[in-house]
C-alpha cells in the first residue's frame, strides 16, 4: 500500500519530498481512473496546508534554515574578503619594496656620479680641494648645530679658528 493511501480522515506522516508524494498520488489516482477509461498523465500540488498547531514551528524552521544559509554565505564572503585583503597587502608590500630598492639604486648611482664629479673638479688644483673640505665642514656644522646647541671648543679646533677669523675685521 503506497504511503499516500490510508483510512479516510487519517493522513500518514510523510517521509518523502513533494515530488515523491505527487508521484505516489498520481500512481494511486491513475489506477482508479483507468477503470473509467481516463489516463492521468501528470499531477501537481497547488497548495499544501499545514495544521495550524505546527505552522509556527514550520515557519521557525524555515527561518532558521535561511539564516544558516545566509550565515554560510556571509562566512564565505568574509573569508574571501580576508583572502583578497591579504593578497592586497602582499602585493602592496612587494610594490613598495621594489620601489624602495629602485630608489636606493638610483640614489647610489647618483651619489657615485656626484662624488666622481666632485673628485674630478676638486682635484684639479689644491685650492679647490681645500674649498671642498671647507664646504663639507660648513654643511656638517649646519646639520649638527641648532640654535639651542651649546658648544665647548678647544682653541686649536678648526671651527674655533674659523670663528676667530670670521670675527676679525678685514683691513
Amino acid at each position: 500500500m503506497p504511503t499516500g493511501v490510508g483510512t479516510i480522515g487519517v493522513l500518514p506522516s510523510s517521509q518523502f519530498g513533494r515530488l515523491k508524494i505527487e508521484e505516489e498520488i498520481r500512481a494511486a489516482a491513475a489506477a482508479k481512473l483507468a477503470e473509467f477509461g481516463i489516463e492521468l498523465l501528470d499531477l501537481r500540488l497547488k497548495r499544501v496546508n499545514y495544521n495550524p498547531d505546527v505552522l509556527d514551528r514550520i515557519y521557525q524552521r524555515m527561518i532558521s534554515e535561511r539564516r544558516q544559509i545566509a550565515q554560510r554565505f556571509r562566512s564565505e564572503g568574509e573569508g574571501e574578503a580576508a583572502r583578497i585583503a591579504g593578497q592586497k597587502e602582499r602585493d602592496l608590500n612587494e610594490i613598495q619594496s621594489t620601489a624602495y630598492r629602485q630608489v636606493q639604486q638610483i640614489r647610489g648611482q647618483a651619489d657615485a656620479k656626484a662624488t666622481e664629479i666632485y673628485a674630478h673638479a676638486y682635484t684639479q688644483n689644491p685650492q679647490a680641494a681645500e674649498f671642498y673640505a671647507f664646504l663639507k665642514s660648513m654643511e656638517t656644522y649646519r646639520k649638527v648645530l641648532t640654535k639651542d646647541s651649546t658648544l665647548v671648543l678647544s682653541t686649536d679646533s678648526d671651527l674655533f679658528g674659523l670663528l676667530k677669523r670670521a670675527g676679525t675685521k678685514p683691513r
